[in-house]
């Protein structure tokens, strides 16, 4: 049984306190994303809007569409303070030695303000885009970041593993005084101790206050048996939301995404909701998704499971949502991205709700 349902949204939203939020102490990213925009150029375009606001970094993912590194390298031209980043780049697509070449090459042309972003992708974007075997993905990332790790401080890939075995050569412009940071997009508790064994940050996704808080014990875990200190880990979490004046409209879009997402965008984003403690309404998304009905999948997630996930409904809601967010212990950054179906109005109107934060 839901707890509440579409009618019951405005009872939610009466009960809200909507007060300006006072600016958080994480730092203030934004996702876009490539399929956004007619060319290239635009993200640029966006990088410079997203610097005049005062967020501190902007960051693309990749994946069936353009490559990243000339939308990348084009924001980074046109910037000059603004860090850049990629959300987050498959360890199939590209061999390790190339993946340091492009960090290397993007860190080159933004001055230093680069980091780089790696997860173990898909089944789907694997096998049916790269054309690559989904053969142990969390082994073959940790092999990818060690590799780039040799060429950022050796100067070569040379490496014995199992996956790969380079003999290696030399990279012509020899050890880097300024290596990229390298971020691992992780949601599994395995998944995430190797993003604190081996990375420099994390950058997890659709997750509530509690499963953040609860998931961080694990990247913790990793940092130590990587002898680090967890508190040098950038810790950035993705939420995808909308502010808009228009409320409800704004809500059935943030629902039609995050129900999209736990759905129908392979396993992992469900199964890790579905271990948050909302099993059932996993259960029932996937249900619809099986018959192709994504206005039943929608309509499978509950409002108080939408506010968990996702900001999502006015300008103070929205601020406050994330302002809450970057409180938590531990959060360094939070990335913020956009729903489906915006419109350029309401995208202005969401960056303009959260830079106020930055």
């Amino acid at each position: 049984m839901r707890d509440a349902v579409d009618g019951d949204e405005s009872a939610i939203h009466d009960s809200r306190a909507e007060t300006e939020a006072e600016p958080m102490n994480a730092e203030l990213d934004l996702l876009v994303r490539l399929g956004d925009y007619d060319e290239p150029q635009g993200v640029a375009d966006r990088a410079v809007q997203a610097e005049a606001l005062g967020f501190d970094r902007l960051t693309v993912g990749e994946t069936t569409g353009w490559n990243i590194v000339p939308p990348l390298t084009l924001a980074a031209d046109r910037t000059e303070e603004l860090g850049i980043s990629n959300d987050v780049i498959s360890p199939y697509g590209r061999t390790p030695s190339m993946l340091a070449q492009t960090a290397l090459t993007l860190q080159a042309a933004a001055d230093g303000r680069f980091r780089f972003g790696i997860g173990p992708s898909s089944p789907a974007i694997t096998e049916r885009w790269h054309g690559q075997e989904f053969d142990r993905p969390l082994r073959r990332t940790r092999e990818v970041i060690e590799i780039m790790r040799g060429v950022f401080e050796d100067g070569t890939p040379s490496y014995d593993g199992e996956i790969f075995d380079i003999p290696g050569l030399d990279y012509e412009r020899g050890p880097s005084e300024n290596p990229p940071p390298i971020d691992v997009g992780a949601l599994g508790p395995k998944a995430t101790e190797m993003a604190g064994r081996f990375g420099d940050g994390w950058a997890p996704q659709l997750f509530t206050k509690d499963g953040l808080r609860n998931r961080l014990e694990d990247l913790e875990r990793g940092a130590e048996l990587g002898g680090k200190d967890p508190s040098d880990l950038r810790v950035a979490p993705i939420v995808r939301g909308i502010a808009s004046e228009d409320r409800e409209a704004a809500r059935e879009k943030a629902r039609s995404t995050v129900a999209f997402l736990l759905g129908a965008y392979g396993p992992y984003y469900g199964n890790s909701v579905a271990e948050q403690g909302y099993p059932d309404v996993v259960d029932e998304i996937r249900a619809a998704w099986e018959e192709r009905d994504t206005d039943a999948m929608a309509r499978a997630l509950p409002a108080d499971v939408l506010d968990e996930l996702a900001p999502a409904g006015t300008p103070d809601e929205v601020r406050e949502w994330v302002a809450e967010y970057g409180e938590i212990e531990g959060v360094d950054a939070v990335r913020v991205g956009f729903v489906n179906g915006m419109s350029d109005t309401d995208k202005e109107t969401t960056m303009e709700a959260v830079a106020d934060l930055s």
